[in-house]
């Protein structure tokens, strides 16, 4: 699927001084922090995006809302690995995958940190490749802004021509049990027309969770089923 902008072009110039502000940003500030999030530890190593804090995070409010004990959880570019550990406080089978290198070491200082390595499993892929099985739950926090990503950390927030969010949408039902459901976070500072029109592509229904506004923006968690 090629990727048209639903967007004037002086809404895309906003958008892409707003990567840019992000990714100067990421610049002053990378290096190994470590914070608290909503009660639990978590290290950000250098190169590895940053959680939105508890209190604006719409996709970990979602995971503890939506997340069965007895599901089988995929988190989808886990990270740091926060929405796999939400996952894992309720499900005993959690598998966290990411394509970044600093981002699977970072998970996994994370799962130990907060001893949950029994339950979640973290693999380094590129999407699905390295992917096993079926799952009742697949997390997805996609990058929002189509821009071309200039390093490691930035594929995190640019995903060029939405290229990595349609290769997602194009493999995730091999991954999804049939009363299986997806719950991603995304928002107006990228092209919300064009992922809902992804959306209704791929043959979903989309059902809104939450809702919030900050720095200009509103921002959505949504669940995902299968028409």
């Amino acid at each position: 699927m090629v990727y048209k902008s639903f967007l004037s072009k002086s809404e895309i110039k906003r958008r892409v001084n707003w990567q840019n502000r992000c990714y100067r940003e990421h610049l002053r500030n990378n290096k190994r922090i470590t914070i608290d999030f909503h009660g639990r530890k978590i290290i950000i190593l250098p190169n590895v995006f940053s959680p939105v804090p508890w209190e604006h995070n719409l996709l970990s409010k979602t995971v503890l809302r939506e997340v069965k004990k007895t599901d089988k959880v995929l988190d989808m570019g886990t990270g740091t690995g926060i929405q796999a550990i939400l996952a894992a406080s309720k499900s005993k089978n959690v598998i966290a995958v990411d394509v970044n290198p600093f981002a699977v070491k970072c998970a996994k200082l994370n799962m130990k940190l907060n001893k949950l390595s029994s339950r979640i499993q973290v693999i380094e892929s590129d999407l699905f490749d390295n992917v096993e099985g079926k799952f009742d739950v697949v997390i997805f926090d996609p990058p929002f802004r189509w821009t071309k990503a200039r390093d490691i950390w930035e594929i995190s927030c640019a995903d060029e021509n939405y290229t990595t969010m349609n290769k997602f949408f194009s493999q995730v039902n091999n991954f999804l049990n049939p009363e299986g459901k997806i719950l991603i976070h995304f928002g107006t500072s990228g092209d919300l027309s064009y992922l809902k029109k992804i959306i209704r592509k791929n043959g979903f229904r989309r059902k809104q969770i939450y809702k919030n506004n900050s720095a200009g923006w509103t921002y959505f968690s949504y669940r995902l089923t299968l028409k």
